[in-house]
């Protein structure tokens, strides 16, 4: 997207079935698992940026010896830090042992990362600091290995606090800015107790069982015991994405399909999807089973997954995104009315070509029809020209806009600033009639509209284009997300900011205050859960109309050239992705009464003028 979001941490385990010498025989190589979980981290290295870690639990271990290992790093180049030590670490026992990777259990006496147990972890941080420290996996250390427990995942939680409550523990700062500080608090508890209760026999299942229940949020997790055991776990609504590949020498799960398939060149069938509140369990001797550790709850999977966030090679997310483009087709049509002669598509960033490939296949059919009626309505009267002519109308496709390197700013003034923000893209001069042309260019999503307003809209202004027409392949993000996605504040949402402007010019800001002595209200009561009251606020207009408004903001006051700006709508985003049912951030419904709190907290940060996040 042309607002980059934070977002939509990556996860990655393996389970090793056979011992090292068996991959050393069959693979040549005892490192086949540090090698795919390098391979499935990387990719999805779209992920996560902040930092990644791994950690590595070792099977049979001596007593006094270490079986639990972890590194991270919150490097630039952060898995190709973490790796790269691994890698020194053997080039190191190498050069006093040469043949060291001919002994595979000699190699993995000697390198800590060498466990038949391995997790993986990118980081996207919605909150905290970008700290390694931040950066998962966690561990709890004891003197007890089965009450050892390292946990990474791609969630948020809206329910630390009582959570720390329910514990009685008085969280420190770190725990307070860190879900998964939370998250780990109460497995281990329950971990602790399931080993007191049964030493040396926990049953994962019931562990879990007993700790989800208690969490509130969207959540792929997975899990390293220091006795062997493994698991990953998915929230009951299915919000983020897991999925799992299991054959007799390896078990694996990743929150991509597509990362599972190309590491392992399976098929699509092959990778099974984590249900909605299911566990994959791993036992230390090997055993796989898939439970239901909480009721699975209406599926509410995540539908940026499908727009943005995950890979667009994946055969289903292709298809998905296709069809968002194309469902828009008929919109845009109508809105350069129905002239491809004069209109010229494109899109930006790159993220948004699947939808654009969609979107020109929806102009190319009309374009078609519209041959095809023609021809036909000249029965005999034509010749070669006149039909070589209608044959060779095309929809006109141009790559307009390329987004330069990273562009770093030394320049204090604001005034200067901005000047050099607009060149983070750049244009295709010569590709556009001046004055005639009107240009359709798509993007993935629009969030707050500044790229937009800054770089985007000047930049393609440059070309002198009749009109500038805006399509965004999802709705209109208007509430915020609490589920793993860094979008938790309400002014920064444009389409909120067009709602309020709306309200100002029709008189009617006294609904905000209403509404903030409403949250008020509920929150003295305690029920700022039970309903979103931020709704409330865009009912007054339709979305053509916020639509409308936003093209507003987003075109600079020196801009003459028209601007409009064109919103998939919710029915065809279902349409378009049918399986991935969630979209809180389009509509307000919120799949957990935590969101609810979260919006409306949201809210009366903004009208109280704090600028923190709503939980």
């Amino acid at each position: 997207m042309s607002d980059a979001i934070k977002h939509e941490c990556g996860l990655a385990l393996i389970r090793l079935r056979k011992p090292f010498s068996f991959y050393q025989q069959k693979y040549k190589t005892a490192l086949y698992g540090l090698n795919k979980l390098y391979l499935l981290m990387e990719k999805q290295h779209n992920r996560g940026q902040d930092g990644a870690g791994i950690a590595a639990v070792k099977l049979n271990t001596e007593p006094g010896y270490p079986f639990m290992y972890r590194l991270r790093s919150n490097a630039s180049q952060s898995i190709a830090q973490v790796f790269g030590q691994i890698a020194n670490e053997i080039e190191e026992v190498e050069s006093y042992q040469p043949d060291i990777k001919n002994y595979p259990g000699l190699l993995k006496g000697h390198i800590p990362a060498m466990g038949e147990l391995l997790l993986g972890h990118l980081r996207y941080g919605t909150q905290g600091k970008n700290d390694v420290n931040y950066c998962h996996p966690f561990i709890k250390k004891n003197t007890i290995p089965a009450r050892n427990l390292t946990l990474a995942g791609n969630f948020n939680l809206v329910n630390t606090e009582e959570l720390f409550d329910l514990l009685n523990i008085m969280p420190g700062d770190f725990q307070k800015q860190s879900d998964l500080a939370a998250m780990m608090e109460v497995i281990h508890h329950f971990l602790v107790k399931a080993d007191e209760d049964n030493p040396g026999n926990i049953n994962i299942s019931a562990v879990l069982k007993k700790a989800v229940s208690m969490f509130d949020g969207g959540f792929h997790v997975g899990g390293l015991v220091g006795n062997g055991d493994c698991f990953v776990m998915r929230d009951a609504h299915g919000i983020r994405p897991s999925y799992y590949y299991i054959n007799d020498e390896i078990v694996v799960a990743a929150s991509e399909r597509v990362a599972i398939r190309t590491a392992f060149n399976v098929a699509e069938n092959d990778v099974l999807e984590l249900m909605p509140g299911c566990a994959l369990i791993v036992k230390a001797d090997g055993r796989c089973t898939v439970e239901q550790i909480v009721p699975a709850l209406e599926r509410k999977a995540c539908s940026f997954e499908r727009i943005y966030f995950s890979r667009g090679n994946d055969e289903r997310i292709y298809k998905e995104r296709n069809a968002l483009g194309y469902n828009l087709s008929s919109i845009v049509l109508k809105a350069i009315n129905y002239d491809l002669k004069n209109t010229i598509f494109s899109f930006i960033p790159n993220t948004a070509e699947t939808a654009f490939y969609g979107l020109i296949k929806g102009a190319e059919d009309y374009l078609n029809k519209i041959k095809t009626e023609r021809i036909l309505s000249w029965g005999k009267d034509f010749d070669e020209e006149k039909l070589t002519e209608m044959i060779n109308r095309r929809v006109r496709i141009e790559k307009i806009a390329i987004k330069d390197v990273k562009l770093r700013t030394f320049i204090t003034q604001d005034s200067s600033r901005d000047e050099m923000v607009q060149h983070v893209y750049d244009i295709a001069y010569g590709t556009v009639k001046r004055n005639t042309d009107t240009l359709v260019i798509i993007d993935d999503s629009i969030v707050r509209g500044t790229t937009l307003k800054q770089s985007i809209i000047r930049m393609l202004s440059r070309l002198g284009p009749e009109k500038i027409i805006i399509v965004s392949s999802a709705p209109q993000i208007r509430y915020p997300d609490c589920y793993g996605i860094d979008m938790s504040k309400m002014g920064d949402f444009v389409a909120f900011r067009a709602a309020i402007a709306l309200l100002k010019e029709r008189k009617m800001e006294t609904l905000l205050t209403n509404l903030l002595e409403e949250c008020r209200e509920m929150q003295r009561n305690n029920k700022l859960h039970t309903e979103n009251v931020v709704r409330k606020i865009y009912q007054p207009f339709t979305a053509e109309e916020i639509a409308g408004k936003i093209a507003t903001l987003i075109t600079p006051e020196d801009i003459k050239i028209p601007v409009q700006v064109i919103y998939q709508t919710i029915e065809t985003l279902h349409e378009s992705c049918p399986h991935n049912t969630g979209d809180w951030y389009f509509t307000g419904n919120y799949p957990t009464a935590g969101g609810n709190k979260v919006c409306n907290k949201a809210f009366m940060n903004y009208m109280e003028g704090k600028n923190v996040r709503g939980y």
